[in-house]
């Protein structure tokens, strides 16, 4: 999921990880062990190891760790079934979430941008977009808050 500043990101990345880690039952669908790499603190908002957020019953959360080592700690050692990290596109990031695809986890990734041409311009963006592992990318609109702007 690609944005631009205040389009309600955090917010829906919150929500996301809670239906899938608490589950939906209107559509028969079982919550799923979630691990939430929060590099900056910001989506589970911990307090003395509590998420002061409701992240789900099935989400652990690392936080304040980066995440080239959140991601490669959670794939050994926690058994998700999602990976979720906010604002990738720093260095190593790519060869991180790929190794987190590979070893079976879907993911959900958040990073700045308007469209595929300015992703494409940070060169570890541009790197996870070439190796064909997203299924989707989704922009949001930065005018109406939490609306969905282009599915690609």
């Amino acid at each position: 999921m690609y944005h631009h500043h205040g389009a309600g990101k955090t917010t829906i990345i919150r929500d996301l990880v809670n239906k899938i880690s608490n589950g939906i039952p209107e559509i028969n669908f079982k919550g799923m062990n979630v691990s939430v790499i929060d590099e900056r603190g910001e989506i589970a908002a911990m307090y003395k190891g509590i998420p002061q957020n409701d992240v789900g019953i099935r989400t652990d959360v690392l936080d304040n760790v980066p995440k080239t080592i959140g991601i490669r700690m959670a794939v050994r050692s926690l058994a998700p079934k999602v990976i979720v990290a906010d604002e990738i596109g720093n260095i190593n990031d790519s060869e991180v979430i790929n190794y987190a695809i590979c070893s079976g986890v879907k993911g959900l990734f958040t990073a700045h941008g308007r469209s595929l041409n300015d992703l494409k311009m940070n060169p570890e963006i541009s790197k996870i977009i070439s190796l064909g592992i997203f299924e989707r990318i989704i922009f949001l609109d930065e005018i109406n808050k939490g609306n969905i702007k282009t599915v690609i």
